[in-house]
């Protein structure tokens, strides 16, 4: 199964392609049940793994770790890779590369920031000279076999945000991705410069892109969304709305119901993801039935 190919195909499908953030076995698990593509968030990842936020900690075993287990709970997904970075060094980024191809990753994320580097939705980010980012864009390009390799700008400045924008459609990079747009407007003056390239966009609640719908990112002709953070900052939500009623109630859980998720719906969950439940080409197997 050509796992790059499987996501070329459905980004060059009518519409916007949604890939949901995960961040970690869990999270995947239950985005699995309603999408057919993750997107594994370095935010995600650095809140989950480490306990800390996106500002550079990620080390690159960790990462290839992890989605080495995503791929092989769930071989039919497309699972598109955050490598920041490239944790800085161009041979590293090739070598992390390579790595994630070899264990079925569909694609990469790769950005121009510079250390040290912040999540693309807030204030302080730095970027490299387009120069020095274009040539680790190229030695990365080169490395891949069929990897989608997606080249992102961090650059905040319209003029800057444009020229970038536009060298990075002229190099053989599959997508492009300016992260923290502001204004449709903006989406619109991109899709522009960077003319049949595929354009992605990244949606993270709090953060400083429009809140649009898949038909309207659509309509913008944007042809991949990333949600980096919706099970994240949901599962933050109902964690501590849970252990507040749980204190509220001196320590009595609450009233079992058909809505609710006890061991017996959470183990159904999790027992999709053994290997030997899954058929040749990655779907689940379905139950037989008397």
């Amino acid at each position: 199964m050509n796992h790059p190919d499987r996501l070329r195909a459905a980004i060059a499908e009518d519409g916007t392609t949604p890939l949901i953030g995960v961040f970690d076995m869990f999270s995947a698990s239950a985005a699995a049940q309603h999408y057919d593509g993750m997107f594994v968030s370095g935010f995600g990842f650095a809140a989950s793994h480490y306990g800390l936020p996106d500002i550079g900690f990620i080390a690159w075993p960790d990462l290839v770790a992890f989605v080495q287990r995503l791929r092989l709970a769930f071989p039919a997904q497309h699972l598109l890779v955050d490598i920041d970075d490239g944790y800085v060094d161009p041979e590293t980024a090739c070598h992390v590369v390579q790595h994630l191809e070899a264990i079925g990753a569909s694609g990469v994320i790769l950005e121009d920031q510079k250390r040290p580097r912040r999540c693309g939705h807030v204030d302080g980010k730095q970027v490299l000279p387009l120069e020095e980012y274009l040539d680790k864009l190229t030695m990365v390009l080169e490395s891949r076999r069929d990897l989608v390799v997606v080249a992102r700008t961090d650059a905040t400045e319209e003029a800057e945000i444009l020229r970038r924008a536009k060298a990075l459609a002229a190099t053989d990079a599959d997508v492009v991705l300016v992260d923290g747009v502001r204004s449709v407007d903006s989406i619109r003056k991109v899709r522009e410069v960077i003319g049949d390239k595929p354009l992605l966009f990244n949606q993270i609640a709090g953060g400083k892109s429009p809140r649009l719908s898949l038909p309207e990112l659509g309509a913008l002709g944007v042809d991949v969304a990333i949600y980096s953070t919706p099970c994240l900052f949901a599962a933050q939500t109902a964690m501590d709305a849970a252990l507040t009623g749980l204190k509220a109630a001196d320590g009595r859980l609450p009233e079992f119901t058909a809505d609710s998720v006890g061991v017996a719906e959470c183990l159904a969950l999790l027992e999709k993801n053994i290997s030997r439940h899954h058929d040749r080409d990655g779907a689940p197997k379905m139950p037989v039935t008397s």
